[in-house]
């Protein structure tokens, strides 16, 4: 599913209103000055919808951290099997990655992508996708973390998927 970024409400880390390109002259005056942007998502399902959740965060500038989210809430039904809501997670931070990159010059090697899958070699539910979606995030260009080093999916999305 093709998400629109730049249309997308976004908040801050503490709940307030951001218009997206105030999000990128952020993130552009944090690279500058020698961070990084990290991006992740996460979902949870409820009674009859999944909750997708994006983050942007921002780190390594001298200037601590901080970051902004989106949410989006779709019809459950379309994402009952975990690989396609796992493969639309992975999908939306890269759409974000590739927004950063193509219409807002930031480079990739600024960017790191991180996906709420843990490593093949743990055997956990979503193991078996690891290769497949860090391929997916390697093959668009990114950097790509997973558990337990994917903290911007697995606590800061998380936070905002529940």
């Amino acid at each position: 599913m093709i998400i629109d970024v730049e249309n997308s409400i976004w908040y801050t880390g503490s709940g307030s209103n951001i218009e997206y390109h105030d999000i990128v002259t952020q993130v552009k005056k944090c690279i500058s000055g020698g961070g990084k942007v990290f991006v992740g998502t996460d979902s949870f399902i409820s009674k009859n919808k999944v909750n997708f959740a994006s983050a942007i965060c921002i780190h390594g500038d001298g200037n601590g951290g901080k970051y902004f989210f989106a949410k989006e809430f779709l019809p459950k039904k379309k994402f009952e099997i975990l690989v396609y809501r796992i493969t639309e997670e992975v999908s939306r931070s890269v759409q974000i990655g590739e927004n950063f990159m193509l219409k807002h010059n930031i480079d990739a090697a600024d960017i790191e992508l991180h996906i709420d899958v843990s490593p093949f070699h743990m055997r956990a539910a979503t193991s078996k996708f690891a290769d497949m979606l860090s391929g997916y995030v390697n093959g668009a260009g990114f950097e790509c973390r997973v558990k337990p080093d994917a903290w911007a999916s697995q606590s800061v999305a998380d936070k905002h998927s529940k």
